[in-house]
């Protein structure tokens, strides 16, 4: 756990008590982070139901070990200083795919993007600067220290309510607009979103133990309703909505992805269609952009770039649609996938487990995905809200380059926790089946090359298990011949998927020996530590399948495509070659979605040539791997 600047104290924190909209709280311990909020409360005259609301939607009030979020921002209040935050950021490759992943048409590989030169930042991205005028404190203690850190947020909040013409009360409902002036959006409907989300916490209330180790409570004040048309001061830019498909919970602007022709039967960046009445959408892929908001936006606006549908910007949660919902974004490396998925970009960076996601994008990202599942029917499990790093590579010489993100650090269980689909047990500590669940903070495990080649990354909370050969930490990682086609062990390397399951992702369990559980796993045995008094992963109740009866292996595959005899005159047949695994008899893996082979036929710019073309041989997606395979109906039997 980093603990960074934040001072230690062993005293019992006091939790607030509720008083209706100037809810006061017990004098909390000198020294602690609940205290330090207090302090900094009293020092600024700022309610301090705002303050730490303000600093649970930036950081679940966590300090981070003083190390800047994906926008430059530190410490519980995120305060940005993103000039110093990209000069010491890492930059490195998580993939060399190709991200339309179609074999009818030459690959659209893409070189990794360097960070640009910050240039002249805009002022959400220098909040920390402006602070260290208003309260005096210095940069580096804005940086490194939690307590000077709540003080420098607490300043800017009551500076923003002087200049609003704001009272100077405790009644935190009078704060609205200085809670949207703090979220550095330049236009109303994010800046409205952002404080909505503020006193929905306030009014909800949150109790939560950071990373300092000190309980930080927030009581509910559920009768707090704020005047929100103290946005209209803030002089705000409208954003252009256009054409985005979003909740009206999310704020979303329209910046679309250009559908250009190049000559010699080249086009880019997406191509265009009929989704859902040609294709069903039937997954969510989450990725990071491995590039700053900015940076994000050119690219996703270069006609020879590649595109998804949505970015999201850290800091506020800010959303930006790119591609129409019934077009389909070359995004996910796999044809198949993308032809039948949304894409979402999180403003972040893989191997930078420091530079954090904040709160505010994780909900809005949530919001969004709530909405795209219930509109198009996806089921919120781990079988369809994908990581990208979850995709399958579409052959065997595929694999090495499919993408990892967005990694081991993303938080899955929190992201379902707020999608409303939190994994819990659904069977006891002896089923046949589990949920791969570890406890975010706590869970721990040792990885690799995220500043160097080889060295050890800062300990950091992670969803992601390690899996080994034996019931044993001292047995090699089990081995992924996709990977490593010479037989070579998995590493502990941040970017190595080979021996790694994540939160939510499900298998049929094949040996328990003491604290270890074994899974079936890419067509092996694959042991993880799962102690009963501190699980890693809790009992689940889903369908399995297995070869039928005969076979002693079925062949596995990366994409779902239809048989030869499906395809039309003019249309060429597309290969379905099985991948380098196999699935043995008297192996079990969980069953997803039983699909048609399909197949979407769509290499020129004029869509009038575009086809999808459906065979009659059906498919199972399955839990394979840490990524998920397609296998043929005829090839297996479903175990209810």
């Amino acid at each position: 756990m980093t603990t960074g600047g934040v001072v230690a104290c062993a005293a019992l924190l006091l939790p607030l008590v509720s008083a209706g909209p100037s809810a006061t709280a017990e004098r909390a311990p000198a020294g602690s982070l609940q205290g330090a909020f207090t302090a900094a409360a009293d020092e600024y005259g700022v309610p301090e139901s705002v303050l730490l609301g303000v600093s649970y939607l930036q950081s679940r009030w966590d300090g981070h070990g003083g190390a800047a979020s994906v926008t430059g921002g530190y410490g519980p209040m995120h305060l940005t200083d993103a000039r110093t935050a990209l000069a010491e950021a890492p930059h490195h490759s998580h993939g060399a795919e190709d991200a339309r992943g179609d074999d009818a048409r030459p690959a659209r590989s893409v070189a990794e993007t360097a960070p640009p030169e910050p240039g002249e930042l805009p002022p959400r991205l220098r909040t920390l600067e402006r602070a260290a005028e208003v309260s005096g404190i210095g940069p580096e203690q804005l940086r490194d220290s939690a307590a000077a850190n709540v003080r420098g947020g607490a300043a800017l909040l009551a500076e923003a309510q002087r200049e609003l013409g704001g009272p100077a009360g405790q009644d935190p409902a009078d704060w609205y607009g200085a809670v949207a002036r703090y979220s550095g959006a330049d236009d109303v409907a994010t800046a409205t979103a952002y404080a909505d989300d503020v006193f929905d916490v306030i009014r909800t209330g949150q109790s939560r133990t950071p990373d300092s180790g000190q309980r930080v409570t927030l009581a509910p004040q559920p009768a707090v309703e704020p005047e929100r048309t103290q946005v209209r001061r803030l002089g705000l830019r409208t954003a252009d909505a256009g054409r985005t498909e979003c909740p009206r919970t999310v704020a979303c602007e329209w910046i679309p992805a250009p559908y250009e022709e190049f000559g010699d039967g080249d086009y880019g960046n997406h191509d265009q269609g009929n989704r859902p009445a040609s294709q069903s959408v039937d997954y969510i892929i989450v990725h990071d952009t491995e590039a700053t908001w900015e940076t994000t936006l050119k690219l996703v606006q270069n006609p020879r770039y590649v595109s998804w549908q949505y970015s999201l910007r850290s800091s506020d949660g800010h959303v930006a649609q790119h591609v129409p919902l019934e077009d389909v974004a070359w995004h996910a490396g796999n044809w198949f996938v993308n032809a039948k998925s949304v894409g979402l970009e999180h403003e972040g960076f893989l191997v930078s487990p420091d530079a954090w996601y904040t709160e505010a994008m994780y909900r809005a990202s949530a919001r969004l995905v709530r909405y795209l599942a219930k509109r198009y029917d996806i089921p919120l499990d781990r079988q369809h809200i994908l990581g990208h790093d979850n995709v399958p590579g579409t052959t065997a010489a595929t694999i090495r380059g499919m993408h990892t993100d967005p990694g081991p650090y993303w938080d899955w269980a929190h992201y379902f926790q707020l999608l409303g689909r939190p994994f819990t047990p659904q069977a006891g500590p002896d089923s046949a089946v589990v949920t791969i669940r570890p406890e975010y903070t706590e869970h721990q495990p040792l990885y690799t090359g995220c500043l160097k080649a080889g060295e050890a990354c800062a300990p950091h909370g992670s969803g992601a298990v390690r899996l080994h050969t034996g019931p044993s930490e001292s047995t090699p990682l089990v081995k992924d011949i996709g990977l490593r086609p010479g037989g070579q062990d998995s590493t502990a390397g941040v970017n190595d998927t080979g021996a790694r399951a994540s939160t939510g992702q499900q298998y049929a369990v094949a040996e328990r020996r003491g604290e270890w559980t074994a899974i079936w796993y890419l067509g092996q045995k694959a042991w993880f530590h799962n102690p009963r008094t501190q699980p890693t992963a809790v009992g689940a109740r889903e369908a399995v399948l297995t070869p039928r009866d005969g076979l002693t292996e079925a062949p596995v595959y990366g994409r779902a495509y239809p048989e030869a005899s499906a395809y039309p005159a003019g249309i060429p047949v597309q290969a379905q070659s099985p991948l380098p695994y196999k699935l043995l008899a008297g192996q079990k893996y969980v069953v997803g979605d039983r699909v048609p082979g399909e197949y979407l036929y769509a290499t020129t710019y004029d869509t009038a040539g575009h086809r999808v073309v459906r065979g009659q041989e059906m498919y199972y997606a399955i839990q394979f791997g840490h990524r998920v395979a397609f296998v043929k109906e005829a090839d297996v039997r479903v175990l209810r």
